[in-house]
């Protein structure tokens, strides 16, 4: 378990300094808030989290980037995978399209399982040619790290699969706006009734799954999703897991 001092290793490359949580942010009552913040510039997050890592021979690094729908994981996650340009994702959705929500835990288990014995990967969900989506989701050998990113991305069943774990928190409240505003706008889930409509569909299968799975208690480190005051684009508000 990462320590304090294992945090301010991680961040020395850079100027750092603490800031307190968000006073009035809600979540759901399972999980809890963090109350001070480590400000860093983005490496030092990459940095820390490859340091979990225990230098895989043959294989990429993995790290899953986890959170509830409208945290910000793929924003988070496309920061930094930018950081590393052979570093590829492998994105939850993906590998559940057409799946029973959060019934999906098999696949996971089964990508990653390979990916780690093999050092690449060619994995096609069977729910894709059940309905008509050709391809596969392929990481190169020699790809030295890949960010799974999703929901449920470092649930439990997947707890030896992964060398680090990001946990994204934002207020519930916020992540809905967000992921409706997001739904609506690229027609994913139909209009704005039928987004709203979906969401809330996703959101009675989404709860209970966290609120037995607790993957916050697991990560490595958890990762602010809001924007805060003072914190700057280049930079990330995050805390280790004590």
């Amino acid at each position: 378990m990462p320590s304090p001092s294992d945090q301010s290793d991680a961040a020395a490359a850079s100027a750092s300094r603490t800031m307190p949580g968000l006073r009035d942010i809600r979540l759901q009552p399972e999980e809890p808030a963090v109350h001070s913040w480590t400000v860093t510039a983005l490496p030092d997050l990459l940095r820390y989290a490859l340091g979990r890592a225990s230098e895989p021979t043959g294989r990429p690094v993995i790290v899953a980037v986890d959170g509830r729908s409208g945290s910000g994981k793929t924003t988070l996650t496309r920061r930094l995978a930018a950081l590393e340009p052979l570093a590829r994702v492998l994105h939850i959705d993906d590998l559940d399209w057409n799946e029973p929500l959060y019934q999906w835990d098999h696949l996971l288990v089964e990508a990653l399982t390979r990916l780690r014995a093999d050092g690449a990967l060619e994995f096609t969900p069977p729910a894709w040619p059940r309905h008509g989506r050709t391809g596969a989701i392929t990481i190169a050998a020699g790809t030295p790290l890949v960010l799974v990113e999703g929901t449920g991305a470092g649930m439990r069943a997947v707890v030896e699969l992964v060398d680090a774990h990001l946990w994204v928190q934002t207020d519930y409240a916020v992540a809905e706006e967000r992921g409706i505003g997001r739904d609506i706008a690229d027609g994913t889930n139909g209009d704005a009734e039928e987004s709203v409509r979906f969401w809330h569909h996703w959101q009675a299968a989404e709860r209970p799954f966290f609120a037995a799975d607790r993957p916050w208690e697991r990560a490595d480190a958890i990762v602010c999703g809001q924007v805060l005051p003072g914190v700057g684009p280049e930079e990330v508000a995050w805390t280790a897991r004590l």
